[in-house]
């Protein structure tokens, strides 16, 4: 068996179906005309894309089985709300319902108490951006969210890692096609693991920043625009955009050591 399969109790994942494109089209146009054995062989013939999406989390979490019932639900959500007249591929379509089904359960599944408010603002978020994937097929941009809720994306942001799951200080957070920048690399960190009191003190620090810093650092870290992608819309060149930068992170660093 391969080393990265999924595993779920009374599964056979071998004898799984996978249905062909035109196969899957013959079985919406049934299933959107009445049949309701059409669903079922839809829902049986797209298990492996549930697979494939749960193998990102199996360094996550030991109850890969409710993982794989909650990909389920969200599964028979994409098979609900699927629109052939969109031509889209079904897993295009169907990818990120199901992803957001799982994140979701994590997130209300987390240990971790967060304030009503966060909470409140990052659900209206998450509803404003199924309702998005729906009717456009894709998930809305950051700045499109920030502009429907009339915030800012720094906002919009830290609403929804607000109820994400602690990362490791190890947790890779941006790859700009060079070398990866881990946690550690931004935040000098004495100990093995990050805790509570250092995650504040990084945003005290960061509030300290100077206005156009401040901006580049979330813009890079947060929303995960590239430096020219920066320097195009602050209207500075690249290599101004490092420089502010490292002197950023130089001084997050002073602040917070």
């Amino acid at each position: 068996m391969a080393k990265n399969k999924v595993e779920i109790t009374g599964l056979n994942t071998n004898n799984i179906i996978v249905l062909k494109n035109s196969e899957m089209i013959d079985l919406f146009k049934k299933y959107q005309s009445g049949d309701k054995n059409a669903k079922e062989l839809l829902v049986n013939g797209n298990l492996k894309l549930v697979l494939k999406i749960l193998k990102s989390f199996q360094n996550k979490t030991d109850n890969m089985d409710d993982l794989f019932q909650i990909g389920c639900i969200g599964l028979i959500k994409a098979i609900d709300n699927f629109d052939l007249s969109h031509e889209v591929k079904f897993s295009t379509y169907a990818v990120p319902m199901i992803l957001g089904e799982i994140k979701r359960y994590i997130r209300d599944n987390n240990g971790v108490r967060i304030s009503r408010s966060i909470k409140e603002n990052a659900y209206k978020i998450l509803k404003f951006k199924d309702e998005f994937i729906v009717e456009h097929n894709r998930e809305p941009k950051t700045d499109e969210i920030a502009k429907y809720f009339e915030i800012s994306e720094y906002e919009v942001v830290s609403a929804l890692t607000s109820l994400s799951e602690p990362v490791s200080i190890f947790e890779p957070i941006y790859n700009d096609g060079g070398d990866t920048i881990f946690l550690l690399d931004q935040i000098e960190d004495k100990t093995e693991s990050a805790n509570m009191e250092e995650l504040i003190s990084m945003r005290k620090a960061l509030m300290k920043l100077k206005d156009r810093e401040r901006q580049i650092l979330t813009q890079r870290y947060l929303v995960g625009k590239t430096q020219m992608e920066l320097a195009e819309s602050l209207n500075i060149s690249q290599a101004q955009v490092s420089r502010l930068e490292k002197s950023a992170i130089k001084t997050m660093k002073r602040m917070i050591s």
